[in-house]
């Protein structure tokens, strides 16, 4: 108790102690986290340290006149998380000063694990493992890597999703279902077990914008049916047209190095490993970090989060983008068909979860292997940077922000994403992935950035085309110096650059920029039955953009697709193209970007 007393007294005194004139630079207060420290200690020295980061924001929670930036240096090493690390207003940066959480020996050396290592695995039989687990969870990864649930068909390589099946038409009444998946008959085999099983779907038929995840409820093997647990987004055949689905989660099909099967019911994994056993890692949270002002007036404000490495975190155990009609939230809104735009409330986080912030700054982070998105702003968020990241092998998006209703109020916007790599997104949520993903929010900027390897989008920024203009936020944005490549790998009907119901009514003034961008080749590996890849693509309501200075590379469809409501000057779609106005050696992360450019 002793030791405690002390502690806060230090801390206490170094933070209201005066500084020696109003102009004199202001001293940073250190404090510092180690994996060998102990939270009964001081914490104001490398040589004693404290344990947890929790503990280091309790105590500094308590201070009242802070006086100079507060540092907390987290030191080399890793620190699991099984529970959130969450931050409210309480523990805001004040009086014009900030709370800095670092990685102390340099970016990525201070790593924080939503993860802990699975053990006590036997031989099930010939190469495949199983184990009692105490927790249930909804990816799982090797050495790093994310392992693929057992799928059938098996995946063609580890980069790509598709091969798929195709649901057929039972008979012409049964088009417009949610629930119920046909098959062509010698599809599927009898003797399978789905009692664990899921179907991974891009419902929609002819028009498959988005996927679910979905548990089946139970086989109908001579009816060639599977009836699932929950609607899916769009109807499973539509226009005559089938969706692209595979089945995923039976022991049945666990036939190949790197897969693995979860028994609900028993509570056991089993797991066919790239390499070692020993080496297999399960989450423990879906949210690493938590930064959650308790209303829009009362946010979390002036926090630092520099150099921090924070790896793997969970998914959900079912999943479907947005609502399917409007109003289906239950809740009144000006515009309820928003409700179809927007993630349900079990889906709305991230590694790191944003709602009501200002002032937040996310720098030279390394954020890697989610379950679900990478970085979540969602509702009243502005002024948020996150800076010179690096974001890999990402369940859904790398970076989205969802902003507001339209029409209730403009409370996100304002935020900067610059110098970052953001790689292999979409992992788990191929339907609807973007590198950045901006959603009803204005005055933004995305630059000097590179996205790579994503099922569908780029960047993409949208609202919906129902709103009137004035009700819709997403003016003001800047986008220039990024690289896209290797979008659309898995979709149609898209662009890398892409967006939706942002301008919608006449005379579509010219409020958005985008400047400096290359596009790399949009060639699907497997393309739903819509439309083809695009460049850039201006859907319904894509309108009041400024493009200049930008290329394009291989498409199946149109380089760029729009109303004539933009203004474009030097694209590569557009007769005199001059690449010598393109600035190449600005595009993409710059020569500051802190962490090697992965191959």
């Amino acid at each position: 108790m002793k030791a405690i007393i002390t502690a806060a007294v230090t801390l206490g005194a170094l933070l209201v102690a005066p500084t020696a004139s109003a102009h004199a630079p202001c001293k940073p207060i250190d404090f510092y986290v180690a994996p060998n420290g102990a939270d009964r200690g001081p914490g104001n020295s490398a040589q004693r340290p404290w344990k947890t980061i929790e503990h280091a924001r309790d105590q500094i929670r308590g201070i009242r006149h802070q006086s100079c930036d507060i540092v907390v240096n987290v030191k080399a090493g890793d620190y699991v998380v099984d529970r959130t690390i969450e931050f409210t207003e309480a523990d805001s940066g004040r009086n014009g000063h900030r709370v800095i959480y670092r990685s102390a020996d340099g970016p990525g050396k201070a790593r924080l694990l939503g993860a802990r290592p699975v053990t006590g695995w036997e031989k099930y039989k010939d190469n495949i493992y199983k184990t009692k687990v105490d927790r249930t969870f909804y990816t799982l990864f090797e050495d790093g890597k994310r392992a693929t649930t057992a799928r059938y068909p098996n995946r063609r390589s580890d980069d790509v999703w598709a091969p798929y099946l195709t649901s057929v038409l039972k008979e012409p009444e049964k088009e417009a279902v949610y629930q119920w998946l046909y098959s062509k008959p010698g599809d599927w085999d009898k003797s399978w077990n789905l009692d664990n099983a899921q179907v991974m779907v891009w419902s929609g038929g002819s028009w498959s914008w988005f996927t679910d995840t979905v548990p089946i409820q139970n086989p109908s093997w001579d009816d060639n049916q599977l009836t699932l647990e929950h609607w899916t987004r769009y109807a499973l055949v539509n226009s005559r047209g089938g969706s692209r689905y595979y089945l995923q989660n039976s022991l049945d099909f666990l036939d190949q190095p790197g897969e693995y099967f979860f028994d609900f019911k028993n509570s056991e994994v089993y797991y066919w490993p790239k390499s070692s056993i020993d080496k297999v890692m399960a989450p423990t949270v879906k949210t690493i970090l938590s930064l959650k002002g308790s209303t829009p007036d009362k946010r979390v404000r002036n926090l630092s989060f520099d150099g921090l490495a924070l790896q793997y975190s969970d998914f959900v155990s079912w999943y479907r983008n947005g609502w399917i009609s409007a109003g289906d939230a239950g809740e009144p809104h000006r515009y309820p068909e928003y409700d179809r735009q927007i993630e349900m409330p079990r889906n709305r986080f991230g590694a790191v979860t944003l709602t009501n912030t200002s002032g937040i700054d996310l720098t030279r982070l390394h954020l890697s292997d989610t379950g679900f998105t990478g970085f979540y702003l969602l509702f009243a968020n502005d002024h948020v940077r996150i800076s010179d990241s690096l974001l890999e092998n990402i369940g859904a998006d790398g970076i989205k922000v969802e902003g507001p209703y339209p029409g209730e109020g403009d409370v996100a916007g304002q935020n900067v994403f610059t110098n970052n790599y953001i790689h292999h997104i979409g992992e788990l949520v191929p339907g609807d992935a973007s590198g950045v993903e901006l959603m009803n929010t204005g005055n933004n900027e995305v630059s000097h950035t590179v996205v790579k390897h994503s099922a569908r989008y780029g960047v993409s920024l949208e609202v919906r085309p129902e709103v009137k203009d004035g009700d819709g936020y997403a003016h003001g944005n800047v986008f220039k110096y990024l690289r896209l490549e290797e979008t659309g790998l898995d979709s149609g009907d898209m662009g890398a650059f892409y967006t939706y119901g942002v301008s919608n009514l006449d005379p579509h003034e010219i409020t958005n920029h985008v400047s400096q961008v290359v596009i790399g080749d949009v060639i699907p590996d497997a393309s739903m039955p819509d439309s083809g890849t695009r460049g850039v693509h201006m859907d319904a309501g894509g309108c009041g953009f400024a493009f200049s200075d930008i290329q394009v590379g291989k498409t199946t469809d149109q380089e760029y697709q729009s109303y004539q409501c933009n203004e474009v000057a030097n694209a590569s779609w557009a007769d005199g193209f001059d690449a010598s106005k393109m600035e190449y050696d600005k595009i993409g992360v710059t020569s500051a970007f802190p962490y090697p450019i992965p191959s």
